[in-house]
This record gives structure tokens, sequence and C-alpha cells, in this order.
């Protein structure tokens, strides 16, 4: 096999390597999500108990329990205790206690998952066509948002295809204005960033030699 033709084939490998490193980053930075939250419900939890014996020794809560003995046992309380019941649960001027207006909410619309498509190596009319794909492939069946990753510098004139579009500068432009900072590591941490920010169900990556056709989408459902 020649060297041309395993080339293609390795890129590619390396791409589902950085999408697999960029899914763990994303992994990880969910743990870390939880356990802040974790620890902000401990907090949550810590300000309960102790607001629960401030009320505990309100006056208000020993009100609460000499209204309850006085409906067990309301021969054995006393008359002072039962005028102060009353004092306290007396109408104030101008009607009754409040009730608060029931207020009926529409459960929200559940929103569609994400999958986040790495078009990295598609020319301008290769990316263009297979937007295109995209969007017949959710007039089949819209079921999820895609999020589409793209290294071309024209992107911005494929906006109006309606697919949101995510930029990454190619390889050959990157090392030549960084040359401190290698482009894979740059395409993890950019693909951890869009599987957070966006909660992506799934990582596709496009084969820029034979781009998927609309029954190869259809057959990732």
């Amino acid at each position: 096999m020649s060297d041309l033709s395993v080339k293609p084939e390795f890129e590619k490998l390396q791409w589902e390597v950085a999408a697999l490193t960029g899914r763990m980053r994303s992994v990880e930075l969910e743990r870390d999500s939880w356990r802040a939250r974790c620890e902000r419900l401990t907090e949550q939890r810590d300000r309960e108990r102790e607001k629960s014996r401030r009320l505990r020794s309100s006056g208000s809560y020993r009100l609460g329990r000499a209204l309850v003995s006085f409906v067990k046992d309301p021969w054995h309380t006393s008359p002072r205790l039962v005028r102060g019941l009353l004092r306290r649960l007396r109408p104030r001027t101008g009607g009754g206690p409040v009730v608060p207006e029931q207020v009926t909410r529409q459960p929200a619309a559940q929103r569609r998952p994400a999958h986040l498509y790495v078009a990295i190596g598609l020319d301008h009319d290769a990316l263009r066509d297979f937007l295109v794909t995209v969007n017949q492939r959710l007039l089949v069946t819209p079921d999820h948002r895609p999020v589409v990753l793209t290294d071309d510098p024209a992107f911005s004139l494929l906006r109006k295809l309606g697919v949101l579009l995510e930029y990454l500068p190619d390889r050959a432009t990157w090392e030549r204005h960084r040359p401190d900072r290698a482009w894979d590591d740059l395409l993890a941490e950019r693909l951890a960033q869009l599987c957070r920010d966006h909660a992506t169900e799934r990582t596709v990556v496009v084969d820029r030699q034979h781009p998927p056709v609309l029954s190869d989408l259809l057959d990732l459902r």
C-alpha cells in the first residue's frame, strides 16, 4: 500500500483520537462540575440545618407547638395560651389571609441533543455540499442539532445554510503563526470546549476523501 493511500487514513485516525481526547476532557470537566455542585449542596444543607435550629428556638415555632398541643388536648390548655393563640390567628383588618395564586406552568419543550461533526480538511465547495446533506438529513428526521467544526477560513459565507459552524485554524496556518503550540493539542481542547458548550451527544469525524452522503448520515441513527 502506498504512502499516499495510508496518509488520509492516518489523519482520520488522528482526528478520531483527538475527538476521543476531547470527549474525555469534557467528561472530566463535567465530573468537576458535579463535585462543585455536591459541595454547594452540602453548604446549602448546612445552611438549612442552621435555619431549622433557629426556627425551633423562635417564637413562631413555639406558637405552632402550642397550637398543636391545643388541638390535641384543648381542655388542658391554659386560658392565657388560648387567648394568645386567638390573637395571633385572628385575621388582620382588610380581610383574611392571602392565598398565593396557583400558576399553571406549561412543560418546557425538550431540547434536541447536539451532534458534533468534525469536518476538518474539506474545501469550501465540499463543506457546502456536506452542510446541504446535513440539512437533508434533518428534513428526514429532525432528531438532533448539528454543530460543524471546520477549518475553512471562508466558513462565514455558509452560515445562511442554517447549520451552526465553529472554526478552527488549519494545521499549516496554525503552525506558521504558533509554532510553540501543537495543533493536535489545539484540536483536542477545541473539541472538549464544543462538547461542553453544546452538551453534544455524539461526535462524527467526516472523511475528507469521501464525505458522507444522505444515506450515510441516516445510517448513523
